[in-house]
């Protein structure tokens, strides 16, 4: 049978309606990985025996009759810096090339209690740091709709695994964008959850304040259904918090929709004028929905780049201290301990993981802390403070996720500073904390655009009720 395409609306109802076992759609997904993967090489490990194993028990459930989850029984992809106990987790860097996790992460935890089958784990920018899956010390990810181009990053592996229906749905996480903007390349719908609403324990740390676990999925209506299972505080994370019940705040009608277009993310210069043209028609769509668009200012926003590539290395160094060469992963011998950890990182770090932490070190370093890093964290405020301003008068804000579509393999990755700028419409959220979703909303020839939803502190509903819109 011809699974692939699935939503997880769709899958579920034809485990449910017994059309077709567990067993048979991973094994489906399992053959469709085998015969798309070496092409695209989303995946670093797939994980066969686990999945099957996992299938046989949804199924034996559904047999006796038993009621199930949504996620029961359908095949999901992890991003490998998310740990599942048993497997192989590398964050695709050489330092970490054997090292297997000891324990699951929290989201793993809650879906494998939903009974979710994991078919394996996908490639990424080296410690998420990336915006191509260039940096991957294994392979590079290649975008589904178009060979020669990247399917963006750090998530790259994740969202061209969906997009090539190499799994139904898939984890990611987004620091500066990583969720969104390889949802946006791929064409697929990526959300990033409010800071706090979705527990880091069992993600590897890169930028502490700013990482999120997020899905990504077909539908928003999938990352509904996901969010919903992966969220919720958590006492192993004491950033996370308890999410309250839905309120009518956060299940407006479109017609009373108030949406904010700021100026900074139009400009002449900064944007593709095709993508430009793509986001423009869906805000014409929904215009005919009954919502309502006025102009806003973030007024920060120029800012959002120097802050985010001060604040983020100077997280990154002290997290990626921990990869000395003596507590697990990679361990070069020499004749005493110094050479062990300067050998150990120079070999098994690479160059944009070397390059964040030398620049990290630098802006945490006596005399320059004041200068840099305290200085990012104010203007950080700031950009926090034009959101707050900004949701006063707005429900929502639109934006495209990125200034232009999935460019080509190879052409951004010997210029790091053109590659940040991949960042520049997805990063402010992360430094605030905010919510918001990659939707598809058309194409550049072959190439997607994705359409960005933001929406005030823990507004996912809204947030995915405004974009399930936009697909029906």
């Amino acid at each position: 049978m011809e699974v692939y395409n699935f939503t997880i609306k769709e899958a579920h109802e034809k485990l449910v309606n017994k059309e077709i076992t567990s067993v048979q759609l991973t094994k489906d997904y399992l053959d469709q990985i085998e015969k798309t993967d070496k092409d695209i090489n989303a995946f670093l490990t797939v994980s066969r025996e686990l999945a099957l194993k996992q299938a046989e028990k949804v199924d034996e459930k559904i047999k006796n009759n038993e009621e199930i989850s949504l996620l029961a029984g359908i095949p999901v992809a992890i991003k490998d810096n998310i740990l599942v106990v048993g497997e192989k987790c590398t964050s695709s860097s050489k330092i970490l090339e054997n090292y297997i996790a000891p324990y699951d992460a929290t989201v793993i935890k809650k879906l494998k209690d939903a009974d979710c089958v994991i078919i394996g784990k996908t490639n990424m920018d080296e410690f998420a740091m990336g915006a191509s899956t260039e940096t991957s010390a294994y392979k590079v990810t290649k975008n589904p709709n178009d060979l020669e181009r990247v399917p963006g990053g750090s998530s790259g592996g994740s969202a061209a695994a969906v997009a090539a229906n190499e799994c139904v749905y898939a984890l990611g996480s987004d620091t500066g964008g990583s969720i969104r903007q390889p949802a946006s390349f791929c064409g697929v719908v990526g959300m990033k959850p409010t800071y706090g609403a979705v527990s880091r324990y069992g993600l590897m740390a890169m930028a502490s304040s700013l990482d999120q676990i997020g899905p990504i999925t077909k539908t928003a209506e999938d990352a509904k259904i996901v969010f919903d299972v992966i969220s919720g505080k958590d006492p192993l994370d004491s950033t996370s918090v308890k999410l309250q019940s839905s309120n009518n705040s956060n299940t407006k009608s479109l017609k009373d929709l108030v949406v904010g277009l700021p100026k900074e993310y139009f400009l002449k210069g900064v944007i593709n004028p095709d993508v430009e043209k793509n986001i423009k028609e869906a805000i014409k769509k929904y215009e005919s929905l009954g919502v309502r668009f006025q102009e806003i200012s973030l007024p920060n926003t120029e800012y959002a780049l120097a802050v985010y590539y001060i604040i983020m290395p100077c997280e990154v160094s002290a997290n990626l201290a921990r990869f000395d060469g003596i507590k697990y992963g990679l361990s070069e011998k020499a004749d005493n301990l110094l050479d062990v950890y300067l050998k150990s990182r120079e070999n098994g770090f690479g160059e944009e993981v070397r390059r964040r932490i030398i620049l990290g070190t630098y802006a945490l370093s006596s005399g320059y802390y004041d200068a840099y890093y305290l200085k990012a964290q104010k203007v950080r405020t700031l950009i926090k403070k034009d959101f707050e301003e900004a949701f006063k008068k707005v429900d929502l804000i639109m934006t495209p996720v990125s200034p232009f579509p999935a460019f080509k393999i190879g052409e951004k990755i010997q210029d790091p500073l053109s590659m940040y700028l991949s960042d520049i419409f997805t990063i402010s959220l992360n430094l605030a904390g905010l919510p918001g979703i990659s939707i598809p909303c058309g194409k550049i020839d072959k190439l997607p655009v994705g359409l960005q939803i933001i929406g005030p502190h823990f507004s996912e509903e809204l947030i995915l009720s405004t974009a399930q819109a936009f697909e029906k």
